[in-house]
Parts: C-alpha cells; structure tokens; sequence
C-alpha cells in the first residue's frame, strides 16, 4: 500500500505539467515574441499636391494589430491624421485582427498645412507581452513635400498658322522642371520636351491639326507637375481650312486574286470569305491594325533634332495620290467601302531606289499589312518619315540614317495596285501633309525661325 500511494504524486505532476504548466509556457512564449508588426505605404511620389489619398497595409500574423497611428509634422506642429485602436479577442488570445489595409485623403489646405516639407510618420504596435504588455512597436517616417501651387506657363513662339491635316511648333517655358507637359490639339496630345535648349525649363513640342478636325478646335499648353498640379495656357493660332481630293477606286476580281493571297485572314474567317469580304477584311481590320503599329511609334521617340533643311521627295517621280485622298471603293459596280489615304503616293521607275527624306534614326523597318514592306524613320521630337510598299528594304532598327541614303526600293507589296512609293510624315501620332515639309520656305517661315527665335533667352 505504502508503494502505491506513493506514485500517484507523480502521475498528478505528469497531467499537471502536461495540461497546465506546458500549456501556460507555450502561452507565455507565443505572445512574449519579438516580432515586429509589418507596414506598407503606397507612396508613388513624395509630393503632395492639393489632395492625395495614400494607401497602405499593416500587419501582425503572430499577435494581431494593437494600434496604427498615423500623423504628419510640419514646422514644429503635428497633426493626427489616424489614431485607431484594435480590439483584442480576449486577454489572453491576442489581436483580433492581423492585417487590415488603410487610406488616407491629405488635403493640405483643409489641414492648414503651407507649402514645403513635412514628416509623415506612422506607428504600430501589437498585443505581444514584449515591454511589459505594451506590444512590440514599428515605427517609420517618410519625407513629404507639400506643394499645391500649380507650375507657370508662358508661350514663347508667337502667330501659329496651322492647316487642317498640317504641322507646327510650340515653344514654352515653365517655372518648373521634371514635369509632363505638352500642347492639347482638340482630343489630341503632343508632348513637349526639354532637352533642345540650354535651359532645362523650355520645352518644346511639335504639333498638328488632323485632317478631319474643324477650325474651331481648342488648342493650348498644359502642364502638370509632379505633385498632380495642372496650369493651362492658351495662345495665338489661326487654323486654316485644308483642301483634300476625292476619289473612286474600282476594285476587279483580278486584283483581288493577285493581292489577297499576301494577307493573312485566318481570324476572319480565311477562304471562307468570298472576294469582297476579304478585301474588306483587309481594308478595314488590317488597316486599322497596320496604322496603329505607325502611330504608336511616336511614344518612343528621340529627344533631338536630327533633321535640317527640306525633307527630300522620290527624285523624279510623279504624284499618283495626294494627302487625305478620301476614296470610294466600288466592287461590281456598288460602293462597298470608304477610306482615307493618309500619305502620297509617288511613282518614278519600277524599282527605283528610295533616298530618306531627312537624317533620323530607323525606328521601324518590317512587313506591315496594307502598307507591305515600310520603313519609318524617327527625326526626333514625334516627327517621322514613313516609306512603304517597298519590295526591298537595306536598313534595319536603330541605325542612324543621313539625308539621301538608300533605305530601299519600289515595289508593290501591301495594298499596291502598282509599283510605286506611299511616303507619309507624322507627328507623334497624326498623320501630317507631308507637302508642308518638302517645302523649304515653310519649314522656315514655320518651323525654324521660330526654334532660332528662342536661342539666348
């Protein structure tokens, strides 16, 4: 009797440890961890304009979230911009929230907040036992600069005549710098860049009237600074009603067997497709698709002027098509079609070898639908040269061209009825007159008086 009664005792500490005492250490060291709560901040910029909402993100997986604070110092002053405090589940379960997003709307007018730098700060603790109960504890601050004053433009070039389906510059200067600014042509944007100039703060952006836009389009400089402030200004122009042809095209059987066979109308349907749904088709998907390949190439272009002088055209050739041709197609007699023909066609001899227009860099060489084999040739600033229908091409991306080198031949690849020459200019994304650039006292009178006006000042 006197051996049993004494190991019961221990039976006890044994269910005693491993349903109290293992329990309450495990306890005690899970919510004593040191792990610090984590914070994110979106902050894209660290200007702060006349209202911006930040965004961000905090948490504590082991202990939950205790408190986030958030407050802005600014010339010995703080203002309490979130003070949020987080229930626990009970007093020995933790936090009973681990993770929880936030935003803030900082509008430093409402919070009587002046121009210039101020501290943004942010604090969050958790329910750990760490510090005698008061929770592990993060703590960031990130620089701000508060600015609401929007950038000053002042339009330096003066008496801007501008055609429809024509070109311009537009010279200015802001008060400041690293801003995205250019002019507003109706729904069209032209970006300005700096660069051309020894001053930082004159910018410069070449622009253009679409052919299809009125003579009461709104035209001005916008600026927007880094803090998301917006100044507008406008100035004189005088826009010039365009006189654009018209013609019918009759589309035969015969060309559409010789030409159809080059594109690829797999998605559409492919030789399911009787002729005339096939060229339309061509005439209206691949266009699209094929401009759009052109135009979009005027987001990448180069910060300087590689150009000088008049822009060269197909030595003798003759013009078969002119600028914002609007055509008529018909096809056994019935309309079936309407489009724009946004370029010149030239035609010299079969073959005959094609000069760049002006120096520029190649920005696009390759077989691009309707217009088969094109070249296109970046001169700096969203102004290009585009050579198509090529049956030959000599140059390839990036190469650094000078006026008269041979970038390749005629020929009538594309939508090309005959050997001959589609030669198009454009400005960033709008296609352009390219008979405003092939003449010599028009870029002067246009384009470069105005640049040499702006040197020295």
């Amino acid at each position: 009797m006197k051996n049993k009664s004494q190991s019961l005792p221990i039976w006890l500490f044994i269910l005693f440890c491993l349903f109290i005492i293992f329990p309450c250490v495990w306890l005690f060291l899970a919510r004593m961890e040191g792990n610090k709560p984590s914070v994110t901040i979106e902050l894209p910029t660290p200007y702060i304009g006349l209202s911006q909402e930040i965004t961000g993100l905090v948490s504590d997986p082991e202990n939950g979230i205790r408190k986030l604070w958030v407050g802005l110092l600014q010339d010995g002053k703080e203002i309490v911009l979130l003070d949020k405090e987080f229930t626990s589940k009970f007093i020995i379960g933790g936090g009973a929230i681990t993770e929880t997003p936030f935003t803030l709307l900082i509008e430093p007018k409402k919070l009587k907040l002046s121009d210039g730098k101020a501290m943004l700060r942010i604090a969050v603790t958790d329910y750990s036992w760490r510090k005698w109960f008061h929770g592990n504890k993060t703590y960031i601050e990130k620089e701000i600069i508060i600015d609401t004053r929007p950038p000053v433009i002042d339009v330096l070039t003066s008496q801007h005549y501008i055609r429809q389906g024509g070109s311009g510059v537009v010279i200015y200067r802001v008060s400041e710098q690293d801003i995205q600014s250019g002019v507003v042509v109706g729904d069209n944007f032209f970006p300005g860049y700096a660069g051309h100039f020894e001053k930082k703060n004159i910018y410069m952006a070449f622009i253009a009237l679409g052919h299809l836009q009125d003579m009461d389009t709104k035209i001005h400089v916008k600026a927007t600074d880094a803090a998301g402030n917006t100044a507008r200004a406008g100035f004189n122009h005088y826009l010039k009603k365009g006189k654009f042809k018209t013609d019918n095209i009759r589309i035969s059987d015969a060309f559409l067997n010789w030409k159809m066979p080059e594109f690829d109308l797999s998605d559409a349907g492919g030789g399911q497709l009787s002729n005339a749904d096939q060229f339309l088709a061509v005439n209206r998907d691949i266009r699209q698709a094929s401009t759009r390949i052109l135009t979009n190439l005027g987001e990448q272009t180069d910060h300087t002027i590689y150009w000088k002088g008049a822009f060269s055209r197909l030595p003798g050739s003759s013009t078969k098509a002119s600028f914002a041709e609007y055509r008529t197609y018909t096809y056994q007699g019935k309309i079936i079609d309407r489009q724009y023909h946004m370029g010149i066609d030239l035609a010299s001899t079969s073959h005959s070898p094609v000069p760049a227009a002006n120096s520029g860099r190649v920005a696009y060489q390759g077989t691009n639908g309707i217009y088969g084999k094109t070249v296109a040739i970046d001169h700096g600033f969203g102004l290009f040269s585009i050579y198509s229908h090529l049956s030959r091409i000599n140059v390839k991306e990036g190469d650094r061209i000078k006026k008269g080198d041979t970038l390749g031949v005629t020929g009538t690849t594309g939508l090309a009825g005959g050997d001959h020459l589609h030669f198009g200019m454009m400005i960033h994304h709008v296609f352009v007159n390219p008979i405003e650039w092939w003449d010599k006292s028009w870029i002067h009178n246009n384009i470069t008086a105005k640049i040499q006006t702006i040197y020295g000042r």
